[in-house]
């Protein structure tokens, strides 16, 4: 496979050339700058800040509803046990995060524009297609999701819920308008607040933290179910439209033309994802914690919705401790489905060139949820149906991802290091496996 050189200048830019700093953006975008030519004169913590943000979106992918269904339903039936899973899970996300970065950092541009530039135009056009429909069916998770903590928490009706939810993602969609910084803000905000859910949910507890550190370091399993339930957690955790996004968050966000540069602005970038992800990961931990604390450790192994979830936990932890989960679901969902939007417009841009003004597509895709409601469907089920068709859309991100950032003629030195990608192409080969097992488990039950 041939693949065109990518030219470089010396210059460094902020965005591209055909589009201004916007007014949120342009002290962050000249403290960057400072940073990259060695002129800051700041503290450690205020020169890698202007650099933050780009993971902290993508980490969402990765504590959305449907983390919420499953690391629940884990920590339920099987207590602690697959604390590993959880933690290998976020691993692989670093790497998996790191490369879709490192793609927008090099090459200037997104995954969606590389797979329509080196593919031909049917395998593009399939593509497209495939990553269109999974953008929608993580969206429909994400939408729902969001819908349960407003029904959650303020008791309204569910469809009432959705209109709300809708509304609200609406809102922050509208920040892209005054640049990325803002928008950046209001999602970390969000992660912030999940963060901070769980960590009081888990202090109200009172976790057994010698037998979460053992089962951390101790792969192992407890029967068939406990198989396929990990297999559920690591398996879905990797979601290809968020593999789309991050290339694209960082391609113009702040643009190094030359190879030291480039480097520098990498390095910071890895600071990014190491500590978004962490965020992400421990919060899935909290997740799991919660529920095996205080469901498993009492026998309610049975627990398998968010709602019944959240009304068990009331009269076991106190009214304060369902409100706050109710409050974390709903940062998750209207953080996630914010995401899933823009991911989606990405991905439309990028395979075809093509692009909507993004209210509209946030219009169109909140309609399937709209109906998943209107229709009465179990929304937890439906969280669990998307996340299978979800698993379609695996391979064609995460291939592609590995395949382009090894190629020296398009990275130019941020080329991936053969260890590198052998430990990429493992990640990639054992989540399609995984994914692949979940749908024939799906489809085909013994």
């Amino acid at each position: 496979m041939e693949f065109s050189p990518i030219q470089h200048s010396d210059e460094i830019v902020a965005i591209t050339s055909h589009e201004p700093v916007r007014p949120g953006d342009r002290s962050t975008v000249n403290a960057a700058q400072a940073v990259l030519h060695g002129k800051s004169k700041r503290g450690i913590i205020a020169r890698v800040l202007p650099f933050l943000g780009p993971a902290f979106i993508a980490s969402i992918a990765y504590i959305d509803p449907g983390n919420f269904a499953t690391n629940i339903q884990g920590g339920a039936q099987f207590g602690y046990l697959l604390v590993w899973v959880i933690i290998a899970s976020n691993l692989m996300a670093m790497v998996i995060q790191t490369l879709s970065a490192k793609l927008g950092i090099a090459t200037g541009r997104n995954l969606a524009e590389i797979c329509r530039e080196q593919f031909p135009r049917p395998v593009v056009w399939g593509m497209w297609a495939i990553s269109e429909v999974v953008a929608m069916a993580t969206d429909l998770a994400e939408f729902l999701g969001a819908a349960i903590g407003f029904n959650l928490l303020f008791h309204i009706p569910l469809f009432l819920a959705g209109i709300l939810t809708g509304i609200s993602t609406f809102i922050i969609l509208g920040l892209e308008r005054r640049g990325f910084r803002p928008i950046e803000a209001v999602i970390t905000t969000l992660v912030g607040v999940i963060a901070g859910s769980y960590i009081v949910e888990t202090l109200l507890d009172r976790p057994d933290w010698g037998q979460i550190a053992y089962h951390a370091v101790l792969p192992q399993f407890n029967g068939p179910e406990s198989v396929l339930l990990g297999v559920g957690i690591l398996g879905a955790t990797v979601m290809p439209h968020v593999i789309f996004l991050h290339s694209s968050l960082t391609q113009n966000r702040i643009v190094a033309k030359n190879d030291s540069a480039r480097k520098r602005l990498f390095r910071f970038e890895l600071i990014d994802v190491i500590i978004a992800m962490t965020l992400a990961g421990m919060i899935n931990l909290f997740m799991l914690v919660m529920a095996s604390s205080t469901f498993y450790s009492r026998g309610l192994t049975s627990i398998a919705t968010i709602e019944v979830a959240y009304r068990t936990l009331e009269p076991l932890l106190g009214g304060a401790a369902s409100i706050i989960f109710a409050i974390s679901l709903l940062a998750s969902g209207l953080s996630s489905s914010s995401v899933g939007t823009m991911a989606g417009q990405v991905i439309m841009q990028g395979f075809l060139h093509f692009r909507v003004p993004i209210w509209v597509r946030r219009l169109v895709t909140m309609i399937p949820a709209l109906v998943v409601i209107a229709l009465g469907l179990d929304p937890t089920r439906t969280l669990v149906i998307s996340q299978v068709i979800l698993s379609f859309g695996i391979p064609f991100a995460l291939i592609p991802l590995v395949l382009f950032t090894r190629q020296k003629k398009l990275m130019g030195n941020l080329v991936n290091h053969r260890l590198t990608t052998l430990v990429a192409a493992v990640i990639a080969l054992i989540i399609v496996g995984l994914n692949v097992y979940l749908i024939y488990q799906t489809f085909m039950p013994a």
